[in-house]
């Protein structure tokens, strides 16, 4: 009799077999797993840099197509005086509020009988590009506001100022030039008959140099002190900074070229043109400037006058 005690070869085969292919079956539904998680988290990763992309080109697209604010009142970036009246006493201490040691030394104004130009020709044109952080552009007004106040009064002159922020990175970051033409803008916009009186007073208590100049808030309230209509108009566009973005485009264009002129560009302020001709003076000399503008003023009536022609006499007829 036989005994068979050889092994289940089969058997053991199958079991090593199907061993093999669970422990495959594992391994291939975590590689699955693996490659889900993959694909998820990369799909997370592009949804967030799609959306940070999106959100860019929004800000920048948005930004970029906002429109830029317009004074429509200027006239080649330059406000034309309406009304020279509502200067303020130019001795009095007014602070706006501010540190009396931020002000500028200002010039006393002297009242100078100098004769005002009386051509028959069209009213002489004077034109002004002011830095309300220029010392010159100080000196300038201060000395000769009065007549020029007159002569507009007289219609024997017609002014226009140009706001330019050329001395934007003189007030210790707080772009004070810049602000002070935005400013000015404002008040030329809502309340022009009283831009005259605030140009003035910004440029006779200026700040000083290398300081912070004055914040948005007291330029609104100079704006107030002069008696400005629409006073609630003025402030938010003062304090919103309107027309900052203006100011620093129209400086661009003045010194690429200053309309009317015959190739000149803005270099330093203040620049004085009248009909054209550019100032060289001293600034705060009234008499001097009064004489240079009765010069041009004389020029141009002699230029527009037409030279008589002489009349030729009757020949005399010999008697027959």
């Amino acid at each position: 009799m036989s005994n068979d005690q050889s092994p289940n070869v089969p058997a053991e085969r199958d079991r090593r077999e199907a061993v093999r292919e669970k422990a495959q079956q594992v391994k291939a539904r975590q590689s699955r797993a693996r490659i889900a998680r993959r694909s998820a988290l990369a799909v997370v990763a592009i949804g967030i840099v799609t959306a940070g992309a999106v959100g860019v080109t929004y800000a920048v697209t948005s930004h970029g197509s906002r429109p830029q604010a317009q004074p429509d009142v200027a006239s080649d970036d330059g406000f034309a005086v309406t009304s020279a009246t509502g200067l303020a006493d130019p001795l009095a201490d007014q602070t706006v509020g501010g540190d009396p040691s931020t002000l500028a030394a200002t010039p006393t104004p002297t009242e100078t009988p100098t004769p005002n130009p009386t051509s028959t020709a069209a009213p002489v044109d004077i034109r002004v590009y002011v830095d309300y952080m220029s010392s010159e552009a100080r000196d300038f007004q201060a000395a000769n506001a009065v007549q020029l106040s007159k002569w507009v009064g007289e219609d024997a002159a017609t002014l226009t100022y140009y706001p330019v922020a050329m001395l934007t990175s003189k007030s210790n970051g707080t772009k004070y030039s810049l602000r002070a033409a935005s400013a000015a803008a404002c008040v030329a916009t809502h309340s022009p008959d009283n831009f005259f009186a605030y140009n003035n007073e910004l440029l006779t208590k200026q700040p000083a140099a290398d300081s912070d100049g004055y914040s948005d808030d007291q330029l609104a309230t100079m704006a107030q002190g002069i008696g400005v209509s629409d006073a609630d108009t003025v402030r938010s566009c003062i304090e919103d900074e309107t027309f900052t973005g203006w100011a620093k485009a129209a400086t661009d264009r003045a010194i690429k070229g200053l309309p009317g002129t015959d190739g000149q560009s803005l270099t330093a302020t203040p620049t004085v043109l009248v009909n054209g001709t550019p100032y060289v003076g001293k600034m705060s000399d009234p008499k001097e400037f009064a004489q240079f503008v009765l010069t041009v003023d004389s020029n141009a009536y002699y230029t527009s006058s037409p030279i008589p022609t002489p009349t030729a006499s009757p020949s005399a007829t010999s008697a027959n």
